[in-house]
């Protein structure tokens, strides 16, 4: 049996059909993706409800199959309490479990989105923005996050016009909240930039990246990798009105950023040796093997065109070593020694020695685990 038809046939299993006017009076079930009336329930929460198969499909793909048991004591309809310390009580619980949801679908928006899943990550930002809102009110800036996600996800899609409408309630709602933070303006302006590079409005993409990064390095510090998320993006809008020159400056500065930042986050490893400690969140991966990759890929493109150049061949040695410790850190041994030979290729074409001796350390690290894992396997 196909993937597909097994997923179909087990989704075909979590449906269970309703009847909208069998619903208690002034009360109606909308689709968790469309708001429409809906006809379908998932049995197994009974809290979620859906127009048709191919949208509950679609949910429990992106985000429903991580929280459908976390929604029952969100949504489910409570018993009378008579005592107020046990309604406080529940409050108190259903509070920590919409929080709970609200961190879960902006993790699994934020992969599915920095992954090019766009698609599969709109379910996961509706139901964030509907945290939010039941959490905060419907006019709150904690929502903007929320908005900005499903922009970003809209414009990945291709669906321009709902992305401007969610861009236009979180300028709306920034417009409106005196004070708000660095944070929020410089994650605004970035998908603001986004929005404008897909419309092909460069001019327009590139002076929303420029606050962007002016709001960044205010909040975070210039040289941080916040703040190299938005030279990135200028760099791939001058990458598409062929100023190359910009673009390659721009690439590495933005390679120099994470790669001081990995140097760093390794060093800290070896002080620690706890192999179990988490450096980055699954979003947090997805954006920096994403950024990684394409510099290096244009890297790679640019050192093939000109291939006497040491500077390309010096940025290529940077990215691989950054991929090889961006891999040590999460314990992928056979991707450390991937981009770890790659790396010390680079190092001997370029004769650029600085970096030999913590490239030599990453391989003979990771051949080592992989030496005990194979002994292990064995006994």
């Amino acid at each position: 049996m196909s993937l597909k038809l097994r997923t179909n046939t087990f989704i075909f299993k979590m449906s269970a059909t309703i009847n909208p006017l069998a619903n208690p009076k002034g009360e109606k079930k909308l689709c968790e993706l469309c708001q429409k009336p809906a006809y379908l329930q998932c049995s197994k929460c009974r809290v979620a409800f859906y127009c048709d198969v191919a949208h509950q499909q679609a949910d429990w793909n992106s985000i429903h199959k991580r929280v459908c048991e976390l929604l029952i004591p969100v949504r489910a309809s409570t018993p009378f309490r008579s005592l107020q310390a046990d309604r406080d009580h529940h409050r108190v619980q259903a509070q920590k479990r919409l929080e709970q949801l609200l961190e879960l679908s902006h993790t699994e928006a934020k992969r599915q989105v920095l992954e090019g899943k766009y698609v599969e990550a709109l379910p996961a930002g509706q139901l964030l923005l509907r945290c939010a809102m039941d959490l905060y009110g419907p006019d709150a800036v904690e929502l903007v996050p929320a908005y900005l996600l499903l922009a970003e996800a809209n414009v990945g899609s291709g669906s321009l016009t709902k992305a401007e409408g969610y861009l236009s309630q979180a300028e709306w709602t920034v417009m409106k909240t005196p004070g708000c933070s660095l944070t929020i303006l410089h994650q605004l302006h970035r998908n603001l930039g986004r929005l404008y590079t897909a419309l092909g409005n460069y001019e327009s993409a590139l002076l929303h990246f420029a606050n962007d990064v002016y709001y960044a390095s205010e909040e975070f510090g210039l040289n941080t990798v916040e703040t190299a998320g938005g030279y990135f993006l200028m760099a791939e809008v001058f990458s598409k009105q062929e100023k190359l020159d910009i673009a390659n400056s721009l690439y590495s500065q933005v390679a120099s950023t994470w790669h001081a930042h990995l140097s760093k986050l390794v060093e800290c490893y070896n002080q620690i040796g706890n192999q179990r400690a988490q450096y980055f969140d699954e979003a947090q991966l997805a954006e920096v093997n994403h950024m990684l990759n394409v510099m290096l890929e244009a890297q790679e493109q640019d050192a093939k065109s000109h291939p006497a150049l040491s500077h390309s061949l010096g940025q290529s040695l940077l990215l691989c070593h950054s991929l090889a410790m961006r891999w040590f850190l999460c314990n992928n041994h056979d991707k450390v020694l991937e981009f770890g030979r790659k790396a010390m290729e680079f190092s001997l074409q370029c004769e650029q020695k600085s970096l030999t001796e913590s490239i030599q350390t990453l391989i003979q690290q990771a051949e080592k685990h992989n030496a005990q894992q194979t002994h292990i396997i064995h006994h």
